[in-house]
């Protein structure tokens, strides 16, 4: 299932026009709210301008699997014992307790990269993600690369413009990148391939699944998947809010036992917005952030379910 598509505007104007009249510039910055298809995109364009000599109908596959030879892909890094472990390698319990960066050492190695002849394309491609993540050294080396001439295309990919410097941002051409609206979201969703398996769990809001991805097709794309992977009992369960203490200990037992961390807190984000829809209740939502804020902070599952569920529950009585 593709939902990352970047808009049709933004891919039919700025990059074709670039590709057409072959006016492409030697670096860009991708930027946007995260999970629009950033990186997508930046892929398709590369592989565009790779395809105009090199017809391989596997080039997009080999540079998103980070193995095409012209091409080289930086993303921040976590230091863990004297060893460097890729953001997208890393477990979400480490995530949480270190910084990502993107490294000195990992800007350096693009002029080695770069001192390489090409073997499939006329020049190099270099993708950095997250690119608000260079840290000062790593930002004064990369400015120092861009500023020399060389035979490397760049795209930084960031949510965070702001927090990359101006020096760089200046010799790069920017591309922004817009959120999704409800019916793009639920255009790409109904165009997809596993639309069918989706509408078929009539227990889950699609409506309010896709409201609650804020403009992203990465993120619809994930609370479906997660959503999907919870127990349909479970999801029925917490259709409304819960005011009974005995279904309250019993939801947070089975809650604790039948589903991970991870889609814990994708069910708490989907019911918060179900909640809300019928309760317009401030408190109710509330009481849900705590739970999700517990639960990020490694207290017990089912004991922050109880309290947050018991919570809920004593207000309504209290009312």
């Amino acid at each position: 299932m593709d939902l990352n598509s970047s808009n049709n505007n933004l891919k039919n104007n700025i990059l074709k026009q670039a590709l057409l009249k072959k006016n492409i510039s030697n670096a860009y910055i991708f930027y946007g709210p995260e999970d629009v298809g950033k990186k997508d995109e930046a892929i398709k364009f590369i592989s565009q301008i790779i395809n105009e000599h090199n017809l391989d109908k596997q080039i997009i596959k080999k540079i998103r699997e980070n193995n095409h030879p012209d091409y080289f892909y930086i993303e921040p890094t976590y230091l863990l014992k004297a060893n460097l472990i890729n953001q997208s390698e890393i477990d979400k319990d480490i995530k949480q307790k270190h910084k990502p960066l993107i490294r000195v050492n990992q800007i350096r190695s693009i002029n080695t990269f770069l001192s390489r002849v090409s073997i499939e394309a006329d020049q190099k491609f270099i993708l950095i993600n997250d690119a608000h993540l260079l840290n000062e050294a790593s930002s004064n080396c990369l400015l120092k690369t861009l500023e020399e001439p060389s035979n490397g295309l760049f795209i930084l990919i960031t949510s965070k413009l702001d927090l990359i410097i101006e020096t760089i941002i200046s010799r790069c051409q920017k591309i922004k990148f817009s959120s999704y609206s409800y019916k793009e979201l639920q255009e790409k969703l109904i165009q997809s391939e596993n639309f069918d398996e989706f509408n078929s769990k009539k227990y889950l809001n699609l409506e309010n699944i896709i409201f609650i991805s804020n403009g992203s097709p990465g993120k619809l794309y994930r609370n479906i998947t997660n959503l999907m992977n919870i127990p349909e009992s479970i999801v029925l369960d917490l259709k409304n809010p819960i005011y009974e203490f005995e279904k309250v200990f019993s939801i947070a037992n089975k809650i604790n036992e039948e589903i991970d961390l991870e889609n814990q807190e994708y069910l708490i984000d989907y019911i918060q917005y179900c909640w809300w829809k019928t309760t317009f209740n401030k408190e109710i939502v509330s009481s849900l952030e705590k739970i999700k804020s517990n639960l990020n902070n490694g207290i017990n599952p089912r004991l922050s379910w109880e309290v947050g569920l018991l919570e809920i529950a004593i207000n309504k009585f209290s009312n």
